[in-house]
């Protein structure tokens, strides 16, 4: 690690007196290449990250407050959204992949969905009315059955945004060898190897600098949705066990976070409802996190350039619909976000699906935010797993059940 130069209570005071130096990850790299890294460490009190993509695993937490009289809900739905109500009375957890009931767009084209959860949570954040229909059993002291209201953000007592996983680390990149045309969540791909999909914010991304969690743990106050969140815990599939690079990048999907934070404080800016031809609906989630430079190490880390990230290329028609994973070979960020790749000695087109320029966007404002001082810095009450913890993601091993007929064990 080498001499800390500075803890978060210094880089904390410095903040409050106006005196922190912030650049985004992207700024630093030209002055470690400018002034070298021993210099720049010196003068660099924090740089921040962003991203800006579909976080499939996202999802919404609210209570609407009791009804008179009272119902235990156990059945909800949010403008046509299903929403899960197994909780208490009240309480309701909205995921951003579920489709409306009755889309639309799937009565014409079944498979495909206009609206979904993630629309949902962007017309509550936006302050829109939305329609909330209940059903319940009825018991005694919840006899109500029925409801059929209008409710908006403003009058609910808690609703907030958790996400069991967003930020990947790293991700695939998606092409096709087969030869029909075929429908992701990475988009379309075209046939024999025609096109590949992406979605990372490379040099921006925020576990990219910072890939071995040193500062990014449990408790970290972070940007989310345009408003302050914190890491909650380790993301699913939060897999730190592969192999990486030289400069400590794994190869693979790796770290994820669980994130939460009050959607009352979020704009509609940085959380978008998508539609994906082919895969259904998902949620945009603006995510950012600032990171001390406490010493080098975290300089060197913070100084990746696209070009030193690399990403595995997948086969979508065979490795996802069977589960093989094969991996064809290995590209990076630098030669992706330029639109041409080579994979297997062809020279195909790229495209991401998230965007670079609003993960730009989201580290300008986490810098202005500190340099302003008006978000400082938490320590993590709890480091993540990392690939030293034997945490690793495995896959739900197929078990045949003993009764062929029905699939009931006996």
């Amino acid at each position: 690690m080498g001499e800390t130069l500075r803890s978060y209570e210094e880089i904390n005071e410095k903040i409050r007196e106006g005196k922190a130096v912030v650049m985004t990850a992207e700024e630093v790299i030209d002055l470690v290449a400018e002034k070298g890294l021993e210099r720049t460490a010196r003068e660099v009190d924090v740089v921040t990250t962003g991203t800006f993509g579909a976080m499939c695993s996202s999802g919404l937490m609210f209570n609407i407050g009791h009804t008179k009289p009272r119902m235990k809900i156990a059945e909800a739905y949010l403008n046509g959204v299903l929403t899960y109500g197994g909780l208490a009375a009240v309480d309701l957890y909205l995921g951003a992949t579920q489709v409306a009931k009755d889309d639309p767009l799937n009565k014409v084209h079944p498979g495909e969905f206009k609206y979904g959860g993630g629309h949902v949570i962007q017309d509550l954040v936006a302050g829109k009315d939305i329609l909330l229909e209940a059903s319940s059993y009825g018991t005694d002291d919840y006899p109500r059955k029925k409801l059929s209201t209008w409710i908006n953000i403003r009058d609910l007592n808690q609703i907030y945004l958790f996400n069991p996983r967003n930020a990947y680390q790293n991700y695939n990149v998606a092409v096709n060898c087969s030869d029909k045309m075929i429908y992701t969540y990475l988009g379309l791909l075209l046939p024999h190897l025609g096109n590949a999909g992406f979605s990372s914010a490379g040099q921006l991304s925020p576990l990219l600098n910072d890939p071995y969690y040193r500062t990014i743990g449990v408790g970290t106050k972070i940007f989310l949705g345009g408003g302050e969140g914190y890491v909650a815990w380790q993301g699913t599939q939060h897999d730190p066990s592969g192999a990486r690079n030289e400069r400590g990048i794994p190869k693979g999907g790796a770290g994820t976070l669980a994130v939460i934070g009050d959607l009352k404080e979020m704009s509609p800016d940085w959380l978008w409802g998508l539609s994906l031809r082919g895969y259904g609906c998902s949620l945009a989630v603006g995510l950012g996190i600032p990171i001390p430079i406490l010493d080098e190490e975290m300089l060197y880390f913070c100084s990746i350039r696209d070009e030193e990230i690399e990403a595995p290329v997948v086969d979508y028609s065979n490795a996802y619909p069977n589960g093989t994973g094969e991996v064809l070979g290995y590209v990076n960020y630098g030669d992706l976000r330029k639109g041409r790749i080579t994979v297997q000695g062809k020279e195909i087109p790229t495209a991401s699906i998230s965007s670079y320029v609003r993960a730009r966007e989201i580290a300008e404002i986490l810098k202005k935010w500190i340099a302003e001082d008006q978000f400082t810095l938490t320590v993590p009450v709890l480091a993540l797993p990392g690939k030293e913890s034997g945490v690793r993601f495995r896959n739900l091993p197929e078990r045949p059940y003993s009764n062929g007929q029905n699939g009931m064990r006996r």
